[in-house]
């Protein structure tokens, strides 16, 4: 799950990117509106995370502009007033929620979550395919009832794949989901983790889940063999 967060002050970014990526979310930043609503209109994201109160353009501009041009993306919109005509404001420019700082992390995660699922027709948190479980809140990983161990970015990869099970998946797909801005699509890093993945998730089953497809990338999806 790839998401933008736009916040100004550097501390609480840094902090609030941290226990994203902690959650093995990919997480691209923006400390002002201008950058928020290029990046936005240049990247797919799955969520943006947007501070009210911000340089250039505020956030409430960059949430109404974003809907104007009609991308649809969950936005999360941050701020320190309380005032319950504010919070009618950000939600009326096109916000899904709301929330006031300073706010509990466990309470932020929790929206996260929802936002996200919500664009989901399965609103379950655990991804299934054949016999391979990922628990998207406790990050526990399974294959016919064995734990499967994997870093947070094999994590975010093979998160990606069960979202998108039964489809084919490009490295560049792969690479705006799974990585952040800074990230060299020219390189082979997404064949190397795919193998990474596969290793793991594959090796000892005669159903190979995670198969590629000749010149156009990758396709999650139970094998005959």
């Amino acid at each position: 799950m790839r998401i933008l967060l736009v916040e100004d002050e550097k501390r609480m970014a840094s902090f609030i990117k941290r226990g994203l990526t902690e959650q093995r979310y990919t997480v691209d930043l923006a400390y002002d509106g201008e950058e928020g609503l290029f990046l936005a209109e240049t990247n797919p994201y799955d969520l943006i995370i947007l501070d009210v109160m911000l340089p250039k353009a505020d956030g409430i501009t960059v949430c109404r502009e974003l809907r104007e041009k009609n991308i649809d993306v969950p936005i999360l919109m941050l701020t320190a007033k309380d005032d319950v005509r504010d919070k009618i404001v950000g939600l009326d420019s096109g916000a899904d929620d709301y929330l006031t700082k300073p706010f509990a992390f466990d309470e932020f995660l929790a929206r996260v979550r929802v936002l996200l699922r919500r664009q989901r027709t399965d609103k379950s948190t655990t991804l299934k395919v054949a016999d391979l479980e990922l628990d998207q809140l406790t990050h526990k990983v399974t294959r016919a009832g064995r734990e499967i161990e994997l870093t947070a970015t094999e994590y975010a990869l093979l998160e990606y794949l069960m979202l998108n099970a039964n489809q084919v998946v490009t490295r560049t797909m792969i690479s705006e989901h799974v990585w952040d801005q800074d990230f060299d699509s020219f390189s082979n890093v997404i064949n190397v983790y795919v193998n990474y993945v596969r290793k793991k998730v594959d090796t000892g089953f005669s159903k190979k889940l995670i198969q590629s497809v000749r010149g156009a990338g990758y396709i999650m999806k139970e094998s005959a063999s």
